[in-house]
């Protein structure tokens, strides 16, 4: 299961050393629905390795605002607290390994 991220614990998430991915999404919103089982199984395969966490864009102003989310789902790859890639809208589980190991 993908870790909540929140605009409380965002900065605590950013420090950290491991790649964070996180996935931008809403309960609204239809292709969020359909990326979100791939989010949860990739933070139980990359466990340690890669956090990965979920923004409730509801609920986390600060957040959207910082990264200037416009779409969602928007998945966001961030390396030493820097945006290394992004993903608009929905994605397949293989495109999101690929840039995930990649990046590792």
């Amino acid at each position: 299961m993908a870790n909540q991220i929140t605009d409380a614990n965002l900065q605590e998430v950013l420090d950290n050393n491991l790649l964070v991915v996180m996935d931008f999404w809403a309960e609204w919103c239809g292709p969020c629905r359909m990326v979100a089982p791939i989010v949860d199984e990739l933070a139980e395969e990359y466990s340690g390795k890669v956090f990965i966490g979920k923004v409730n864009v509801d609920d986390n102003n600060d957040a959207v605002e910082k990264y200037g989310i416009r779409n969602i789902p928007t998945i966001l790859f961030i390396k030493n607290g820097e945006i290394v890639d992004k993903k608009v809208g929905a994605a397949t589980k293989a495109d999101l390994k690929a840039k995930i190991d990649a990046m590792l």
